[in-house]
């Protein structure tokens, strides 16, 4: 004797087969709870990964660009000499459209970056630096100007960071280097604390310097001013994670490589802060420069963020302006 079934009924009784036969094996209802219960664990620690992706992303678009920059460029001018350019603009127009989407991104202090002329930047480090990237972006696109960046030294050990560098004028920065390129009436960036703040940083924003005066140095040497930048709420989109710092920090000063996980990658509000710029004064010494500079950033920190930060404050800042803080 045969069953007939229509069509509805043919479905029903192939999916009821199937789920009977899965939960033979897996207990669905625990599979679909833990899943649930570590979706927000692996989406926080997935994220960062999305920013890597777009650097990447970006290198693709760097490599096919050199590849056909001569029939791209014929397209948009007859000047050959500065092909990097339009290449920057696409990149810089992509990068700024994620900061304004994702974190609403804005720039208060735009007016004390120079038109022309050189400039030393000088800002503080989150766990990812990403408020550099989308900085870069912003000032290529209003003021036409290349913020040439100094990186940590085992970034050009990454597959595809060559062209990066080669394009948004990133170096490792030794001390003559970083002074020519102001010398050239350049604008650069420079975080003191470099990767060891962004690993061992917190939510208290506080400058992990230790003794380094080289950026004051290259100030002093290309006479060029010195303009202080902070991110607010920069730690609050990212974060290293919070156990085994001393394990970290031993791992750390061994192998000068950054070793202490970061989660986030939370749509928080982004505002960077540019100071008044510091005039290059013959009299101080890098210590006194130096000294002057972290109290001009630590200024910034004290008049924009809220300390310690919170996760949910920041979110909160996407739609609600708070009041600065007043001494």
């Amino acid at each position: 004797m045969y069953t007939i079934y229509n069509d509805s009924g043919y479905h029903s009784y192939f999916n009821n087969s199937f789920i009977h036969f899965i939960g033979q094996y897996i207990d669905l209802d625990y599979s679909i709870w833990l899943w649930r219960a570590l979706t927000p664990l692996i989406l926080t620690f997935l994220l960062p990964m999305v920013f890597v992706l777009l650097i990447y992303l970006s290198s693709c678009f760097l490599y096919i660009y050199k590849l056909h920059r001569r029939v791209i460029y014929q397209a948009v001018s007859s000047d050959d000499i500065n092909y990097w350019n339009v290449a920057r603009k696409c990149v810089a127009a992509v990068w700024d459209a994620h900061a304004w989407i994702y974190h609403g991104y804005e720039v208060t202090g735009m007016e004390y970056l120079p038109k022309d002329g050189p400039a030393l930047i000088v800002y503080y480090h989150g766990a990812i630096p990403i408020d550099m990237y989308y900085f870069v972006a912003r000032v290529c696109l209003e003021r036409d100007r290349l913020v040439h960046t100094v990186a940590d030294r085992f970034l050009f050990k990454l597959p595809g960071w060559g062209i990066i560098s080669e394009a948004m004028k990133v170096c490792p920065g030794t001390v003559q280097t970083c002074s020519n390129i102001l010398k050239e009436e350049n604008l650069l960036a420079i975080s003191p604390g470099g990767v060891y703040e962004a690993q061992f940083g917190n939510n208290n924003y506080e400058l992990l310097w230790k003794n380094r005066v080289g950026f004051a140095k290259v100030a002093i040497d290309a006479k060029a001013p010195i303009i202080p930048m902070f991110t607010e709420n920069l730690r609050e989109g990212f974060r290293s994670v919070g156990f085994m710092q001393r394990w970290f920090i031993k791992l750390y000063n061994k192998t000068k490589f950054p070793v202490r996980p970061v989660y986030g990658g939370f749509p928080v509000k982004f505002r960077t802060h540019l100071g008044p710029p510091i005039e290059y004064d013959p009299l101080l010494t890098p210590e006194q420069l130096q000294e002057k500079v972290a109290l001009a950033i630590e200024d910034l920190i004290n008049q924009h963020q809220r300390i310690p930060g919170s996760i949910l404050h920041a979110l909160a800042d996407r739609f609600y302006n708070r009041k600065k803080k007043t001494k």
